[in-house]
């Protein structure tokens, strides 16, 4: 299992999931990547939902980061 900073959870699969309400999820792909943000409209996979935010501690890193123009 590899934990992504900020992205999903990396498992090697195939993976069977028992939800919070007891239903059973599959999926047989080599790698799958279970969401960690919650935002994933295909929960508990992850479907890149997480890259449509940015925090805003990272969008003020970025702002930080650019040369000063004069």
């Amino acid at each position: 299992m590899v934990v992504v900073p900020g992205g999903p959870i990396l498992i090697e699969g195939p993976v069977e999931l028992t939800m919070d309400d007891g239903t059973v999820v599959q999926s047989d792909r080599f790698v799958v990547a279970i969401c960690a943000c919650r935002r994933s409209k295909r929960y508990p996979f992850c479907d890149t939902s997480h890259r449509a935010r940015v925090r805003s501690s990272d969008s003020d890193e970025a702002r930080n980061a650019r040369p000063a123009t004069n």
